[in-house]
């Protein structure tokens, strides 16, 4: 008996590390819904949510009960098992990507050798959740945001996946603590500088892939309809709420691991280690949240443009340029 335990530990271990991850990073996506309507709020000169609980902090919870109250239903016509499904792939996509990325030295769930290629996989699974809520839902303007939502991350993830490539160079592998530990290693100390136009083409590209503002052309607020989840309601249009905020939160996370120097900081924050991680973190998300608040949407011409004829060939000529360097020294 005790030799099945001593076997079964490291499991268990596994399995409590990757609830305590799920659970905390759940409550950062629910935060992050209360912080952006707070920070946009006073940007705009009003107050946003303060009247359930203190400074209004228990109004994602609150949302929470009212979406699980709601009735849930299915239009006529629709392919429920694919309509059921949609939103479900969307999440476990975007939370599965937690599990490759560093928080700190000694915390990562699954150390893989391509943690970079698993990250940009499973961003591309999560793309077919939205493309197949708009098929099956049996609405034609569903439909056309779930065409709008397939478009669009096939044009940025092209160039996010290039923007990458720089780092790989540099750091010589795709495990995403081996690239954190080259960039504590090198004279910059993280790879924001001498990466600055890969960092530019992956927040840009970032901020297209997750669906926010300025290209939230799948689900545009100022339409008639939301787009791809307009037929979806009550605890299944949670789902897809959710996973766009775990989108960002995963995506900060990359940028934070691939070009901010992950969890080193000036100095170390003694029983902290995730400590700047944390701040490197919340700091991309404001990022996300301050650009909500101030640019206006762009048309879908000038979003497809952007993709294909400036940001991809950033991204191959940053290739260029630090394959050059790589070689030269």
């Amino acid at each position: 008996m005790e030799a099945i335990l001593k076997a079964a530990l490291p499991g268990i271990i596994l399995i409590v590390e990757a609830l305590v991850l799920l659970v905390v990073a759940l409550l950062h996506v629910a935060y992050t819904t209360y912080a952006e309507r707070k920070v946009i709020g006073h940007m705009q000169q009003r107050l946003g949510p303060n009247r359930v609980g203190p400074r209004g902090l228990l109004q994602p919870i609150a949302d929470v009960v009212k979406l699980l109250a709601k009735e849930d239903i299915v239009p006529l016509g629709a392919d429920k098992g694919l309509f059921y499904l949609a939103p479900f792939i969307s999440l476990v996509a975007g939370a599965t990507s937690l599990a490759v990325i560093p928080i700190w030295n000694r915390f990562v769930l699954a150390d893989v050798n391509v943690g970079l290629l698993v990250i940009l996989a499973l961003s591309s699974l999560s793309s077919y959740g939205v493309i197949l809520a708009g098929w099956s839902s049996n609405s034609r303007y569903a439909f056309l945001g779930g065409l709008r939502a397939s478009a669009q991350v096939v044009s940025y993830e092209v160039a996010m996946a290039l923007s990458l490539v720089g780092v790989m160079l540099m750091a010589g592998s795709m495990n995403l603590s081996e690239i954190v530990k080259a960039q504590i290693s090198s004279p910059f100390k993280i790879y924001a500088l001498p990466q600055i136009i890969g960092f530019f083409v992956f927040m840009v590209s970032a901020i297209a892939e997750t669906n926010r503002v300025p290209f939230d052309l799948p689900e545009a607020e100022t339409e008639l309809v939301a787009g791809y989840f307009v037929e979806y309601s009550a605890i299944r249009f949670a789902l897809f709420y959710l996973a766009e905020y775990f989108g960002m939160v995963v995506m900060s996370a990359v940028a934070v691991t691939c070009f901010l120097g992950g969890w080193a900081g000036p100095f170390e924050v003694p029983g902290l280690p995730f400590f700047w991680f944390l701040i490197k973190l919340y700091a991309l998300l404001f990022f996300y949240i301050w650009v909500r608040a101030t640019l206006p949407r762009y048309r879908y011409d000038q979003l497809m443009g952007l993709g294909w004829k400036v940001l991809i060939p950033l991204a191959l000529l940053n290739i260029v340029i630090t394959g050059g360097l790589k070689l030269w020294w």
